[in-house]
C-alpha cells in the first residue's frame, strides 16, 4: 500500500474516531453523555481525508478530478435505477415478510428512519442518509481508496482490502451503536464485504461515478435503519446474493464488463 493510501486511511480513521471514541466512552458511562447526532459528524472523516490527501499530493488538478467523479451523473437511467432500487426492493420484501410473519406493518413507515434525528423519515430521512453517510463515506472509500487500490490489485483483492478497512473503521461504533457480539461482528463484516463488492461493481460499471455509490450507500442505510430485524436480514441477504452473482458473472478482474477504474 503506497503512502497516499496509508495517509488517507490513517487520517480517515483519526478524524472519525475522534468522534466515535468519545461517543463509545459516553455510552459506557466513562465520560458524560454526548448528543447522539455527533455520530453523523463522524461519517465525514473519509470525505475530509480524501480531499486533504488529494490536495496535498495532487494539487488543484487532483481536487478537480475528484470533484468530477463525485458529480458524474451521466451514467444512464439503468444505473440510477440500480443505485436506488437494489436496496429499496429488498426493503419492501422484508417489510412484507415482517407484516405477514410478525404482524408489524409499521415498518413500511420507517424507511429512512434515523435514530440520531428521530423527526426524520421517508424521503426526508433518505435524503439525509444520502447527504451524510452516503456522501461522507463514499467520497473516501470509492472516490479515493478504491481506484488507488485497483491500480495494483484486481477488483477482488481491492474490494477485500477496502472492505476490511471499511469494517475496521466501524469498530468504536460497536460500543454505542451496534450489538457487540461475535455473531453481530461476523455478520456485519460479511455484510460490509458484500456491500463493498456491489459498490465496486457499480463504481466500475459507471465509469467511476462516486455519485452513484453515494446514492446506493445512503439508500441502503435508509432501508436497513428501520430497526426491524427481518427487514435488515432480507436487505443484507439481498446484498450478499448480489455480491456472489457479481463475482461469478462478471469475473474477479473488474467485477464489471468495463475495465476497473484506477488512479496513480
Amino acid at each position: 500500500m503506497n503512502r497516499k493510501l496509508v495517509s488517507y486511511f490513517v487520517l480517515a480513521y483519526a478524524l472519525s474516531w475522534s468522534v466515535f471514541v468519545p461517543l463509545a466512552l459516553a455510552k459506557q458511562n466513562v465520560i458524560a453523555p454526548l448528543p447522539a447526532w455527533l455520530h453523523i459528524i463522524g461519517a465525514f472523516g473519509p470525505f475530509v481525508s480524501a480531499f486533504i490527501v488529494t490536495a496535498a499530493t495532487m494539487g488543484r488538478a487532483g481536487v478537480r478530478e475528484l470533484l468530477d467523479r463525485i458529480t458524474r451523473w451521466r451514467i444512464g437511467w439503468i444505473w440510477w435505477a440500480v443505485a436506488l432500487l437494489s436496496p429499496v426492493v429488498p426493503f419492501f420484501l422484508g417489510a412484507l415478510v415482517a407484516g405477514i410473519v410478525a404482524g408489524d406493518w409499521s415498518v413500511l413507515r420507517r424507511f429512512g428512519a434515523m435514530a440520531e434525528l428521530p423527526q426524520l423519515g421517508g424521503l426526508s430521512g433518505w435524503l439525509v442518509w444520502v447527504l451524510t453517510f452516503g456522501l461522507g463515506e463514499e467520497v473516501g472509500w470509492r472516490g479515493f481508496a478504491l481506484p488507488y487500490l485497483q491500480n495494483k490489485h484486481d477488483a477482488r483483492a481491492a474490494t477485500f482490502i477496502l472492505g476490511l478497512l471499511w469494517a475496521g473503521w466501524h469498530i468504536p461504533t460497536f460500543f454505542y451503536n451496534y450489538e457487540l457480539s461475535l455473531f453481530s461482528v461476523v455478520a456485519f463484516t460479511v455484510g460490509i464485504l458484500s456491500g463493498a463488492a456491489v459498490l465496486t461493481w457499480l463504481y466500475n460499471s459507471t465509469g467511476g461515478s462516486v455519485l452513484a455509490a453515494i446514492v446506493w450507500h445512503g439508500t441502503y442505510n435508509a432501508a436497513t435503519a428501520s430497526g426491524n430485524g427481518i427487514v435488515s436480514a432480507v436487505v443484507t441477504a439481498g446484498v450478499i446474493g448480489a455480491a456472489i452473482f457479481i463475482a461469478n458473472h462478471f469475473g474477479l478482474e473488474s467485477f464489471s464488463r468495463r475495465e476497473r477504474q484506477t488512479l496513480r
